[in-house]
């Protein structure tokens, strides 16, 4: 009941201060573990998993820093969130991560750790790769556009709502992590899922990735080389 209070909150306010798109709804797994492995733009990324997502297993990793706001801890009590270090190795918030995932729960995470300061994709960290490939669960590639805080604070001044485009991919798997040459499977890892993510979004967003090779090679596969919608 908390849970459902709490996300009738959040698409309520949502719904109130912004025009929220989501496309590609139809790629969501309606049942079992996945990871939403998204870009990360501004404050209002994080609500969205819950405009757009309908299952009420989701769990979402919160940064640290937000525990000293009264509100976001009620949030993350009621959502059954997460906290996590994004600047130290935490090895407990992994530790049950990988305990929700194997119960068949939703993880929601931004594997470039926190918001993009130049509003493009920046270099994505391992740790939405390795629970992936550790829990053997698929990655459910999500792309933002209209939440970055610049532009949403200006539209805001002009009383206007912010128009929020929402791009779901399509799931796929990584293979399990051999003994033998992590990091290097890591790395590999960590590319597919962020130019997985890079693939959904416009050509000014790709960032860190607009040169890679696997990038240019999903765009191939769709007919789509510049990266435009």
């Amino acid at each position: 009941m908390a849970f459902k209070f709490a996300r009738f909150l959040i698409r309520f306010i949502m719904r109130l201060i912004a025009r929220v798109e989501v496309i590609g709804n139809e790629n969501t797994p309606k049942t079992g573990a996945f990871i939403v492995a998204s870009n990360h733009l501004g404050r209002l990324d994080a609500p969205l998993i819950y405009v757009g997502l309908e299952r009420s297993d989701i769990v979402v990793m919160v940064a640290e820093k937000y525990k000293k706001s009264a509100v976001w801890r009620w949030f993350v009590r009621q959502l059954d969130g997460m906290w996590v270090d994004r600047f130290n190795a935490d090895f407990a918030a992994m530790r049950e991560a990988l305990k929700r995932l194997k119960a068949g729960k939703v993880l929601v995470l931004a594997p470039e750790g926190t918001r993009s300061p130049t509003e493009a994709l920046i270099e994505g960290r391992a740790g939405s790769s390795y629970l992936a490939a550790k829990a053997g669960v698929p990655v459910l590639p999500v792309a933002i556009t209209g939440t970055e805080d610049r532009l949403v604070k200006a539209q805001y001044k002009r009383l206007q709502r912010p128009r929020i485009t929402v791009r779901v991919g399509k799931p796929f798997m990584l293979p399990p992590l051999q003994s033998q040459d992590r990091e290097a499977a890591m790395q590999q890892y960590t590319d597919e899922i962020m130019c997985q993510i890079a693939a959904l979004l416009p050509k000014q967003y790709h960032g860190f990735y607009a040169d890679h090779p696997r990038l240019r090679e999903i765009l191939a596969e769709r007919g789509d080389s510049m990266g435009n919608h």
